[in-house]
């Protein structure tokens, strides 16, 4: 019994209730097992995937694709939680460093090299902030003489090294054009510590550091706790779509650098990793415009406001709760009572309640960061997710994540 479920992951994968599910065991077609302690049931994964292929009839039906069973994140009404422990509460106590060696499971490599240093990949090419970080990744791996090594310990080490390039060849302030950068009265946040060296971008300091250094041009302390519980946060999220490329990638072996640019160019589209700007967007507007024209307009032209709702919190993001908190630690008072009046009409209204995305974008706003700063911020905290199921994707047997097409005919008249 090496998978075993509690009993919601158990009735999710079954499609009924957790009453329905104890009413299998009753009937015999499913046992439960005392967990440690005693206070709850679980399941052995191989039996409850034997019954999910049961029709209802007790018909045997073919599986389309592989039932992926992992124990790095669970997804629960507290936000996600990394190997049992919760990301909302990781966030403000723990560096992202260490949250990406818990995901990665790296308490068992043994004495190997744990520095987080950026490889010397040369000066990067004038592209925007995500063309940069695939060309860090494609330039990284072509310099490594062993990119093909699977090992834990080797592909973690490939993952700190990797982050770390990823990080450094980010354009910072001064390379930003006067059209792109924010205008001089966006740049002023609440200074509530001292400003954060510049030193500190050039492969020195923890990675919150780096890139706070590189996106704002004011890194406080404050946003450099900001910026840490963002990437802290958004590291994983289950099987996002970003994720699943990249477990794809580890199902055919591809060494770490290939199933990472897999995830780079899935993470990229304005539905995943690219949605904070959207959101960033929003509060531009709202101070343009106003709150209420500009919620109006978006909601003309776009049907629904980008920043709230989220499939897997029907009662609000957590992960929103923090990084609005932390916001208020870095913004003026007059950018946080925007976001507030913003938050009120739209509750007014009923519309969903905020995700991670707008935390990502008021937080970005407020500081002075560019408009992509929130798709940096996801795409190199996911990196350290994307690792971990990487990693646990290698223990699988390969090529089991094989989709099955069903061929229709089309007729053209």
């Amino acid at each position: 019994m090496d998978r075993m479920l509690d009993s919601d992951e158990a009735a999710r994968r079954l499609g009924v209730k957790v009453t329905t599910l104890y009413a299998y065991v009753s009937r015999g077609l499913l046992e439960s097992h005392p967990a440690p302690g005693g206070r709850r049931s679980l399941f052995d994964g191989d039996d409850v995937e034997r019954l999910a292929r049961r029709s209802r009839q007790g018909k045997a039906v073919e599986t389309r694709m592989a039932t992926i069973t992992t124990g790095i994140t669970q997804l629960t009404d507290e936000g996600p939680l990394y190997r049992g422990r919760r990301a909302t509460d990781l966030a403000t106590q723990s560096r992202f460093e260490e949250v990406a060696e818990l995901l990665w499971d790296a308490a068992d490599h043994g004495p190997v090299d744990r520095s987080w240093a950026p490889v010397a990949v040369g000066d990067p090419p004038g592209f925007g902030s995500s063309d940069r970080m695939r060309w860090a990744a494609v330039m990284a791996g072509a310099l490594d003489p062993l990119r093909a090594d699977l090992r834990p310990e080797a592909v973690a080490r490939t993952a700190r090294h990797l982050t770390a390039t990823m990080v450094e060849v980010l354009p910072g302030p001064a390379d930003r054009t006067a059209e792109t950068a924010p205008p001089e009265d966006r740049r002023e946040s609440r200074l509530a510590g001292p400003l954060v060296e510049a030193g500190g971008r050039r492969g020195s300091g923890s990675i919150a550091e780096r890139l706070a250094a590189r996106l704002s041009p004011v890194p406080t302390e404050n946003l450099v706790r900001g910026v840490n519980a963002a990437l802290v946060l958004l590291a994983d999220h289950e099987l996002a779509t970003s994720t699943m490329a990249v477990r794809m990638a580890a199902s055919t072996r591809a060494d770490p650098y290939d199933a990472v640019l897999a995830g780079l160019g899935t993470i990229a589209g304005p539905l995943h990793g690219g949605a904070s700007q959207l959101a960033y967007s929003l509060l531009v507007d709202a101070r343009r415009l106003g709150v209420e024209r500009a919620l109006n307009d978006t909601l003309r032209w776009q049907g629904l406001l980008p920043g709230f709702g989220h499939t897997a919190y029907k009662d609000g993001d957590p992960r929103c709760t923090v990084l609005l908190g932390l916001f208020d630690e870095v913004a003026r008072a007059e950018d946080a009572e925007l976001v507030g009046s913003l938050l009120d009409l739209a509750a007014e209204h009923t519309i969903p309640r905020p995700n991670v995305d707008l935390g990502l974008a008021a937080m970005a706003w407020a500081t002075g960061m560019p408009p992509d700063a929130g798709q940096v911020l996801f795409t190199v905290a996911r990196v350290a997710g994307w690792v971990a199921h990487y990693l646990e994707e290698l223990e699988e047997r390969p090529l089991r994540l094989r989709a099955r097409a069903i061929y229709a005919t089309t007729h053209r008249l």
